[in-house]
């Protein structure tokens, strides 16, 4: 085989692959594996739920998809909480517009009764962490920006209550809301609440049921390799962004919020993290009210899939009375 030959075998090959996810290759070339298919904005006829894209920052193409609810166009001058969402996808994949993350918040937005913006955050491994952190919290600070009669959007303006903003997000995208409300907890600001559904955390050292041979879509090995890619010169996998639990990390008690929902699935590889999360955030000296909700024999996001059944719907029914909680 040639030198040329041997260089090009040599850049074709797979040097991490999140099974059924994405593989990266020696030569930087990034294959995702989920095929690319997006649904546009619409009225939803199933939930009655409106929807439309919009960009926020054109100098950047940052965008969000909007979703309004049918009882905020019935509901007279009453206004009605904001969520910012932040979608799944192990930073790497999915979109808004992906059909399963588009049809779970029609969903919730229906039940829930809120105005819903999803933000179009930036991919890694190209844009590797922090940018998607960055990009989602331009969008929070543009949909607080209306309180003050910036930036006009109609559907913030008209329907959104500001005083109530949330941030939520599944897998990554709850990763993503963690990290961003300890930012906003930095500056000294704080929204009303934060839900973290089945999110990505991780660390060095193996904890629980992560000990274990299960059936999980993951295995810790993904895990272990994931960050490195996405998050390129870390020192360890028990930096603050990964594993805000650890003892080097920074104290849950600077939380950008107060209230917090912390779900999680039993067979997911991750339910240990997510349960240590909600106990340490509890004895941190954070002052807020925090929830948690976890749901027996299913798998990581299980939801996306699986909207319609039983235990989908009594997961958005709490999700939908955290949102709503007086």
């Amino acid at each position: 085989m040639s030198r040329d030959a041997s260089a090009a075998v040599a850049d074709d090959e797979i040097t991490y692959e999140l099974p059924g996810t994405f593989r990266v290759y020696r030569s930087g070339r990034v294959e995702r594996l989920i095929p690319e298919i997006s649904v546009p904005p619409s009225l939803d006829p199933a939930t009655g739920v409106d929807s439309k894209d919009v960009i926020i920052n054109p100098s950047s193409g940052l965008s969000v998809r909007m979703y309004l609810p049918p009882s905020a166009v019935s509901g007279g001058d009453r206004k009605i909480p904001v969520l910012v969402s932040f979608h799944a996808g192990a930073f790497c994949v999915l979109s808004t517009s992906y059909p399963g993350c588009h049809n779970y918040l029609n969903s919730l937005t229906a039940k829930a009764g809120v105005l819903t913006v999803s933000v179009e955050y930036r991919l890694a491994p190209e844009n590797p962490i922090p940018a998607a952190y960055y990009d989602c919290l331009e969008a929070i600070r543009w949909v607080a920006n209306h309180a003050g009669g910036c930036d006009p959007e109609p559907w913030l303006s008209k329907f959104g209550d500001l005083g109530k903003i949330f941030l939520g997000g599944e897998s990554a995208g709850g990763n993503i809301a963690h990290n961003v409300a300890m930012m906003l907890g930095r500056e000294g600001k704080k929204v009303e609440g934060v839900a973290l559904v089945c999110p990505t955390f991780w660390g060095k050292d193996r904890i629980g049921s992560e000990k274990e041979s299960r059936a999980s879509l993951r295995k810790p090995e993904d895990a272990d390799g994931l960050w490195p890619v996405i998050c390129p010169g870390l020192t360890g996998l028990d930096e603050p962004w990964i594993n805000p639990v650890a003892d080097s990390g920074r104290s849950l008690a600077a939380l950008g919020c107060r209230r917090a929902f912390v779900y999680v699935a039993e067979l997911d590889l991750l339910v240990e993290r997510g349960r240590i999360y909600y106990e340490k955030l509890k004895e941190s000296g954070w002052e807020g009210e925090a929830e948690f909700m976890e749901t027996e024999g299913k798998d990581h996001c299980f939801f996306l899939s699986d909207l319609g059944s039983e235990k989908a719907e009594e997961f958005l029914e709490r999700f939908a009375s955290f949102l709503n909680k007086e």
